[in-house]
């Protein structure tokens, strides 16, 4: 005989009395209503959303890392430095607005190119370079028209920031706050100023001369140079530029105490109140 557990639920015994059910009954019983997520398992989001919340979480860690690292970081170095980038900007730019009321200099820059106006800042002013053109009987304005020639033939790297004509006219083919490609391991420190001469001697005429000492008088003024800032091309490279000066040493050391007098005159006169005193002819041989 089976005997049924006395601890069965009554939910468990299929009978009437138990049920409370009428076996005659035709009703059908209370269903209770079955939510749709009854029996199934949370929605996961997707394996790439979650890699994509954990990549960007940890580049912005990494960001805040860098900027906390770098920023107001500078030694007493780099303050100096960058004091002394701002200070040489704000007084070439300076300088560069007075060439431009010089009448006796004519700005015709060169475009922006690889070859010849590179557009490179020129941090510092060490010196002034003096060079020739090499090519006998040429003008200013041939000269410069060559140099913006590269650009097209690619043939070399070459310019200069001033070039004086037989007449003494003065070219201005690259801004003062810009690299020339003139005097090689100099190009980053200098100035350069290329001279036209008459003939194969290289001798300059006397209007070239006399714009060459003032040009280069104001140029020295301007950024508190000596004439032992005066070098010729020769002395970067020994290269025979500017042919006259290197072969004959007197006349080039007539023309940096030329420059130096001048200089000397353009004080005189500035302390006497003439304000422009750099005026082409006023100075110079």
């Amino acid at each position: 005989m089976i005997v049924e557990p006395e601890d069965t639920p009554a939910a468990c015994l299929n009978t009437p009395e138990l049920t409370g059910a009428d076996n005659n009954s035709t009703e059908e019983p209370e269903q209770l209503p079955v939510r749709e997520t009854d029996g199934q398992k949370p929605a996961k989001p997707p394996r790439w959303k979650l890699i994509t919340v954990a990549a960007v979480a940890a580049a912005v860690i990494i960001f805040a890392f860098i900027w906390e690292a770098t920023s107001d970081r500078r030694t007493p170095q780099d303050t100096d430095r960058y004091d002394r980038h701002n200070d040489h900007q704000t007084a070439v730019s300076e300088i560069q607005e007075e060439i431009n009321g010089l009448s006796w200099i004519h700005r015709d820059f060169l475009p922006v190119n690889e070859y010849s106006r590179p557009g490179t800042p020129l941090d510092e002013v060490k010196g002034v370079v003096i060079h020739y053109v090499g090519n006998p009987n040429t003008t200013a304005d041939q000269n410069r028209s060559y140099f913006a020639t590269l650009a097209v033939t690619k043939d070399r790297y070459a310019s200069s920031n001033f070039i004086i004509c037989l007449d003494g006219e003065v070219i201005q083919c690259v801004p003062v706050d810009e690299i020339a490609y003139a005097s090689n391991i100099r190009n980053a420190d200098t100035l350069s100023i290329e001279l036209c001469h008459p003939d194969e001697t290289g001798r300059f005429t006397d209007e070239t001369y006399a714009s060459a000492v003032n040009l280069t008088a104001f140029l020295c003024d301007r950024y508190q140079l000596d004439t032992d800032d005066i070098i010729r091309h020769y002395d970067v490279t020994e290269k025979l530029c500017p042919k006259y000066f290197v072969e004959n040493e007197d006349a080039w050391q007539t023309f940096k105490a030329d420059v130096e007098k001048a200089m000397g005159q353009e004080r005189e006169q500035a302390e006497d109140g003439d304000e422009d005193v750099w005026q082409f002819g006023k100075l110079g041989r």
